[in-house]
C-alpha cells in the first residue's frame, strides 16, 4: 500500500539564516497530496503541530499558551494534542507526515527499545485548558484495556503551569467510600459530594493511575503526559448531554490508588525530576544558556514542551530548530545527543520512558 493521502499542506521553514528557526503554517485546500517518506533515511527533532479539540468545558481564548481563540458561535477549546496519532510535522523533508505514518516507517528508530510496540508513539501528550468542571471519569489499567481490545490502558500525570486562586482537582474517592456508595451517587446526582478535591497551585505535578476516578474543576493550565490511549468512560457529566458509561467506568474503578501530588527532587542546578513511573519519566527544565544532555541511544524517544520562553534544539549537521511556549519537540531515540540553547530564558518539560 502507498502513502496515506492527504490534504495539502504547505510548510514553511526558516533555517539558521534566520536566527530563530521560526516557522510558518499554512493550510490550503487545492486537493489531495501524497506524502512520500521513502526518499528519508535519517530523522532528526520533530517540530509537531498541535491538534486543537473542543470541549464544552474548554476556554475561548488559549493565551499566554497559544495566540488563539474561539470563534463567535464555535465551541470552546478544550485540548492541544501534541503527540497525537494524527499530528503532523512541520519542520525539514518529514514536513507533512503524520506521527502514525513516521512510526511505520521508521519504528524502533523513533520510539526506541522500551515500547512493546513499534507501530504507535508511546506517549500522547496534551495541554488542556479546563474554564469548567471535566466530566468525572475513569480510565482503564493495561489488563482491562486488552479485554476491550485496546492496545493499552490509561495512566496519566499533569503538571500545573498556571492556576488560578482555588483551582481544585478530584482524586479518587474520599477515604472509606465503596464503589456501590458512589453508583448510588450518580444515580442520585450528587456523585462531586464522593471526591477527594485537593487545591493545585503552579508548579505542582499529579500522577493519575489508571483506575482512579478523577475530574478537573475549572481555573488551571495543565499538561497532561500518559499512555498512549484516548479510552475514557464518563461517570457522570452534571447534566450536559453527552453519552455516559457507568457500567464500564465502575468496573474498571479502583477504590484505592496511588494518585496524587508527586514531590519533586533536584537532580542538578537546571534540572528537577517531576515524576519516575512506570509509564513515563518527566523532568523540568529551566535555562538560561544552551547545555548539552546525552540520550541512551535506541531507548527511549524524548518529547520536549516549552511552557514559557524560547530556546533552540540542535544536533549536529541539522539546522537549529525553535522550541517557543506552546511547541512540542519529538527527539527521536536513535539521536544520540541534543542541544538546548536558551534564546533568552526557556522553561520546558522534558518526557521519555523508563
Amino acid at each position: 500500500m502507498g502513502p496515506r493521502r492527504q490534504r495539502r499542506q504547505r510548510y514553511v521553514f526558516w533555517g539558521p539564516g534566520h536566527g530563530f528557526g521560526l516557522y510558518f503554517v499554512l493550510y490550503e485546500s487545492q486537493g489531495p497530496a501524497v506524502i512520500d517518506l521513502t526518499h528519508v533515511t535519517e530523522l532528526y527533532p520533530l517540530l509537531m503541530a498541535p491538534h486543537f479539540d473542543r470541549r464544552p468545558w474548554g476556554a475561548r481564548d488559549l493565551a499566554p499558551i497559544y495566540d488563539r481563540q474561539a470563534g463567535p458561535g464555535e465551541e470552546p477549546i478544550g485540548e492541544a494534542w501534541l503527540t497525537w496519532d494524527q499530528c503532523r510535522v512541520v519542520n525539514g523533508p518529514l514536513g507533512g507526515a503524520s506521527l502514525a505514518e513516521l512510526c511505520g516507517r521508521f519504528g524502533r528508530e523513533l520510539v526506541g527499545t522500551a515500547p512493546q510496540e513499534t507501530g504507535r508513539f508511546p506517549l500522547l501528550t496534551k495541554f488542556l485548558f479546563p474554564c469548567d468542571k471535566l466530566s468525572v471519569q475513569v480510565h482503564p489499567d493495561d489488563a482491562a484495556a486488552k479485554q476491550l481490545g485496546e492496545p493499552c490502558g490509561k495512566t496519566e500525570c499533569w503538571y500545573v503551569v498556571h492556576a488560578k486562586p482555588g483551582s481544585q482537582i478530584a482524586l479518587g474517592l474520599k477515604p472509606g467510600m465503596t464503589r456501590e456508595e458512589f453508583e448510588c451517587a450518580i444515580r442520585q446526582n450528587r456523585a462531586e459530594e464522593l471526591l477527594n478535591w485537593i487545591e493545585v497551585f503552579a508548579g505542582d505535578m499529579i500522577y493519575v493511575d489508571a483506575g482512579t476516578v478523577h475530574t478537573l474543576g475549572p481555573g488551571p493550565v495543565i499538561v497532561e503526559i500518559q499512555q498512549n490511549s484516548d479510552t475514557t468512560f464518563r461517570l457522570y457529566d452534571y447534566g450536559r448531554p453527552r453519552e455516559l458509561h457507568v457500567a464500564q467506568g465502575l468496573a474498571c474503578l479502583k477504590e484505592n490508588t496511588a494518585a496524587g501530588k508527586v514531590p519533586r527532587r533536584r537532580l542538578e542546578a537546571r534540572c528537577e525530576r517531576l515524576i519516575a513511573a512506570s509509564n513515563f519519566i518527566v523532568d523540568r527544565m529551566v535555562l538560561e544558556r544552551g547545555e548539552t544532555w546525552p540520550t541512551e541511544t535506541g531507548h527511549s524517544p524524548q518529547v520536549l514542551v516549552a511552557i514559557a520562553g524560547c530556546g533552540v534544539v540542535e544536533m549536529p549537521a541539522v539546522g537549529p530548530l525553535t522550541l517557543a511556549r506552546g511547541d512540542a519537540v519529538i527527539i527521536p531515540a536513535c539521536v544520540s545527543q541534543y542541544q538546548v540553547r536558551a534564546q533568552w530564558n526557556v522553561e520546558f518539560l522534558r518526557a521519555g520512558l523508563p
